[in-house]
């Protein structure tokens, strides 16, 4: 089958389609036929080599791309219960050091990290909504915020940001939404009750909507400094990276959040769209040779909606 690997790490250039063996799915697992898999920050890390940086994996001559993921079960292992071929499924694979990812015709994972579909989404659609949904829903459960708490959001107008500003709005919080001019009306559909423009004075910007601060802060975009200058004495800081992490002080609760496979939350969050009361935005799909394409985009910023990748 073809697949996405990136044989030496760099650059959007490094990433290549390559035939690599069909993947056959064990005790307890199912082989996918992919349909989309979107394309998340997280790929990048993999792609430059973060894993390695890290400490986290050892070098491979070759390592696929891509962990969300939407399509049709293609064959089910043995001692498998749950889905079987036909079953449209949704899932967040985190198969970070492998022959192949999403980003491929075919992808094997855990039956029980898959979840079915949302009824009312397209495929493309539905492959953004494992990892950045995901995340959303771990941060709102970890701040677990009562409701009329004070939410920053910043890069609202994103994937994870658009989730958590609609899903948090959805609870009763007050979300001050941060993102460029041109997406306030975006944000403010999405819930959100206050808007705030991205910029040097956010601090200040926020603390003259909310006096005394935020309950409580989360930084898709990176702000660090500015965003945990914009929380109360004795409120919570959330990043989704480690490079995110303000000096400490103040009282403040800072924290990294990740999303891992989770069948509940995933099936909670494809509720949620055939309810209805999640959207879902494709900002423009790939075929598997145009994936670098879809990485320079990405880490150009910018994109409203998701890049997705369609082998």
């Amino acid at each position: 089958m073809r697949a996405v690997v990136v044989r030496g790490y760099g650059g959007p250039e490094a990433l290549e389609v390559a035939d690599v063996p069909l993947p056959e799915p064990g005790p307890g697992q199912v082989r996918v036929r992919v349909e989309a898999a979107s394309v998340n920050p997280l790929d990048v890390f993999v792609r430059t080599g973060g894993m390695q940086a890290a400490g986290m994996a050892e070098p491979r001559e070759s390592t696929g791309l891509g962990v969300d993921l939407a399509g049709v079960v293609d064959a089910a292992g043995p001692e498998t219960d749950g889905f079987r071929p036909g079953d449209r499924v949704i899932g967040l694979s985190i198969n970070l050091a492998h022959d192949s990812g999403t980003y491929a015709e075919y992808c094997v994972a855990e039956s029980a990290v898959l979840a079915a579909a949302p009824r009312r989404a397209s495929a493309q659609e539905a492959a953004g909504l494992p990892l950045g949904g995901m995340t959303a829903l771990v941060c709102l459960d970890h701040l677990a915020l009562q409701p009329g708490s004070t939410l920053l959001v910043t890069g609202a107008g994103g994937n994870v940001g658009g989730f958590l500003t609609q899903l948090a709005s959805r609870r009763g919080i007050r979300v001050v939404a941060v993102a460029r001019p041109s997406d306030e009306e975006l944000v403010r559909g999405f819930g959100a009750a206050l808007f705030v423009e991205a910029g040097d004075d956010l601090a200040d910007a926020v603390r003259t909507l909310v006096p005394g601060g935020v309950d409580a802060a989360v930084d898709p975009a990176v702000v660090v400094g500015a965003a945990h200058a914009a929380v109360r004495d004795g409120g919570q800081f959330l990043s989704l990276v480690m490079h995110g992490m303000p000096e400490e002080g103040r009282d403040i609760k800072s924290t990294v959040v990740w999303a891992h496979p989770d069948p509940a939350r995933l099936a909670e969050l494809a509720a949620l769209v055939d309810e209805g009361v999640l959207r879902l935005r494709v900002a423009r799909t790939f075929p598997l040779e145009e994936a670098g394409t879809a990485h320079a985009l990405l880490e150009a910023g910018g994109v409203r909606g998701k890049l997705v990748i369609v082998p």
